[in-house]
């Protein structure tokens, strides 16, 4: 063969992976079917896999996050005999995880108090989720990803809108009734901007974005631009292949169109990381990718691949609505589970996994995988709340393996699976994300200033003038309440958990920022800044029957997740109070309870790492070997999917290995019952 035809045959081959995943991507199936209109109906309309020739299979399920919860219910539902295992002996739901009060565990001062570890934001245009949690009846609200007016809207009373999923096909489907009465409140754009010692509000940046792009050297066209619009410009071409502007909107090309132009973004594209592509096809100043980095929250993941950031950009932007589940996120994966209680054995962790796969003739290794009991899977496990106990075997004739790939590769695999299995399992890079959140007993983020004058002065008389004079504490006697030499932080909150430690700690620390700032005034939202916290949110509502509220004062990924994982938790949380008075005065230390939370995911010993973010080369290198089956062994997740990160990747994933399961035949005659001891 010639280095042309060489050449040619793999230009031929990298271009129908390329169409593969394209078609992977925009779930398009054979025949052109829309799977997402299958998954919906699968999950939501019938909840029911449909006739198979084989109605009854022993199905181990490794692990009882959303996907593990999600394929054992279809399963179990449609007759089989299922057992799920879950690594983590207190709970299931995985990376959905709130921060509440258990009768074990109490995180927040306010036993009412709540906030998310894990997935906190479910996107309109993800039906799967949130049709399911309509249907489980846990009722959904907006969460603000942008602050608004209280005052507008149509209330807390009014139903949400349906949900609504338009196919390609032309078909739109719809899961509720519809609410012409729903109005969303109008957004503000009152939280903060900080960067390089310049502080000003999102709507003013939005409208004059000088006095900050300044501040990163900025000049000519690129410092009269809001850095997103920056973003969203430079993404436009790339839209171009697969849609077209009509009436100033973005249609997309027909359906074969459609599929060769996301195809031919994923040949063009997949090699570039996002600051990559910001610099050497979109021309920015590396000046401007700075700004884009330090204001769109994308510095610690400009090096990785662009295709995660590209698609992000539909998935957090100011113009999507986002909903909440009241009460918090666990409740979901939590009703799923009150399905499931003789199905999932908690604090069983894999530590092997032996299969048969029946395509293969020869038995290279020796393990004779299939025993005389018949069984096409068989899993070890210990027990993670007895260490001296045994490990224990469990057979089954098939399973889906939903954990992630950065756990599964600590477990020992026989035989060893194909290469490119192999190699996603070794490669597929997950990223770190943490948060820090803090407990405060009032919602000063909402207050004006008559509101501040108030509250600061029924603490204290003089206190709110202490603050805006910047007064001696040893001279000034507002300051009797708790003593000039213990501070004020935590003065308003009666019995606070702030320790000796913190106060020490606070103490030591140089101050960040004036006493005052102007009342922020926000419901809901983030601010964002270059200090280490990064990226802030707002409670987007009040918990009944309390004053106060969580706030995430640090949510960060990469490097700048690395940093904070480094401290000790009162170091976390004193560092971050200080950051957040960077931007809203000191004032606001008076209602710090003393208690906050925190999760690195990175440092999770169950998830390693927050979730899968490819880099570049990596998505057309094996993701289509991610979700390929080894013999009876399936792969499930948000992992397998190209929604990294997002719930409804794992619910479209659940559903998938639950239809491929169902119709599978069992690999051997029947053995024991699954999660029967193997002797």
């Amino acid at each position: 063969m010639t280095d042309t035809s060489r050449e040619n045959s793999a230009t031929r081959a990298r271009w129908q992976t390329c169409l593969r995943l394209a078609r992977e991507l925009l779930l398009v199936g054979p025949d052109d079917k829309d799977l997402k209109l299958h998954y919906l109906h699968t999950l939501i309309d019938t909840g029911r896999l449909g006739p198979t020739h084989h109605p009854r299979k022993k199905i181990l399920v490794i692990g009882a996050g959303i996907t593990g919860l999600v394929a054992g219910r279809l399963l179990k539902d449609a007759g089989h005999d299922v057992t799920i295992l879950e690594a983590n002996a207190s709970r299931v739901g995985g990376r959905i995880k709130t921060f509440r009060a258990t009768k074990h565990h109490q995180p927040f001062d306010d036993p009412a108090q709540y906030a998310e570890a894990g997935a906190m934001r479910l996107p309109d245009f993800h039906p799967l989720v949130l049709a399911l949690v309509d249907k489980l009846g846990l009722g959904r609200r907006q969460f603000y990803n942008v602050d608004v007016d209280p005052g507008t809207g149509s209330g807390p009373d009014t139903p949400v809108p349906p949900v609504t999923y338009t196919s390609f096909t032309g078909r739109t489907w719809t899961y509720g009734d519809d609410s012409p009465d729903f109005r969303e409140p109008d957004k503000r754009g009152n939280s903060w901007i900080r960067a390089n010692r310049v502080q000003v509000r999102r709507a003013d940046y939005a409208t004059t974005p000088e006095r900050v792009n300044e501040g990163f050297h900025l000049t000519g066209d690129e410092v009269r631009a809001p850095v997103v619009k920056m973003v969203d410009e430079a993404l436009e071409s790339v839209r171009d292949y697969y849609s077209d502007v009509v009436d100033g909107k973005r249609v997309n090309k027909p359906l074969e169109e459609w599929v060769e132009g996301w195809a031919r973004v994923i040949r063009d594209f997949d090699g570039y990381s996002m600051g990559g592509f910001l610099r050497d096809y979109a021309g920015l100043s590396d000046e401007a990718i700075e700004a884009v980095g330090t204001l769109e929250n994308m510095s610690s993941r400009l090096h990785l691949s662009f295709f995660h950031s590209f698609l992000s950009r539909s998935d957090i932007n100011p113009g999507v609505r986002y909903w909440e589940i009241p009460g918090g996120s666990w409740r979901l994966p939590h009703a799923l589970h009150e399905g499931l209680r003789d199905e999932v054995r908690l604090g069983h962790r894999m530590i092997r996994l032996e299969f048969h796969d029946p395509s293969r003739d020869t038995d290279p290794e020796g393990t004779g995988a299939v025993g005389p009991d018949g069984w096409g899977v068989a899993v070890q496990t210990v027990a993670e709340d007895d260490p001296q106990a045994p490990p224990r075997l469990w057979t089954a004739d098939l399973a889906i393996v939903t954990i992630p790939f950065s756990a599964l590769r600590f477990v020992e695999i026989v035989p060893s699976m194909s290469y490119k299995k192999r190699r996603a399992i070794i490669e597929t890079h997950y990223d770190q994300a943490t948060k820090v959140l803090l407990e405060f007993s009032h919602r000063w983020w909402e207050f004006t200033e008559d509101d501040w004058r108030e509250e600061l002065e029924r603490i204290a008389p003089g206190l709110y003038e202490y603050y805006r004079t910047g007064a001696e504490a040893d001279t000034d006697p507002a300051l009797a309440l708790t003593g000039a030499e213990a501070g004020l932080l935590g003065a308003a909150v009666k019995d606070s958990s702030v320790t000796e430690e913190m106060r020490e700690l606070n103490g030591s620390l140089p101050l960040r920022g004036p006493a005052v700032r102007p009342a922020t005034h926000a419901f809901g939202g983030g601010s964002a800044a270059d200090n280490p916290n990064r990226f802030m949110y707002y409670p987007s509502h009040r918990v009944e029957g309390s004053t106060g509220g969580v706030v995430l004062a640090s949510y960060c990924w990469s490097d700048d997740a690395a940093r904070w994982d480094s401290m000790r938790g009162p170091e976390r949380y004193v560092y971050a109070l200080r950051n957040l008075q960077a931007l809203h005065g000191r004032r606001i230390e008076v209602f710090f309870t003393g208690r906050g939370a925190t999760k690195s995911w990175a440092r999770d010993p169950y998830a390693f790492g927050e979730a899968a973010i490819y880099t570049a080369h990596q998505m057309t290198s094996f993701h289509l070997d991610v979700s390929r089956p080894e013999g009876p062994v399936h792969f499930a997740g948000e992992h397998t999917s190209l929604k990294h990160a997002w719930i409804e990747g794992a619910l479209e994933s659940a559903v998938r290995a639950a239809l491929a399961v169902h119709q599978a035949p069992p690999v051997t005659t029947p053995g024991p019952d699954a999660g029967e001891e193997r002797p």
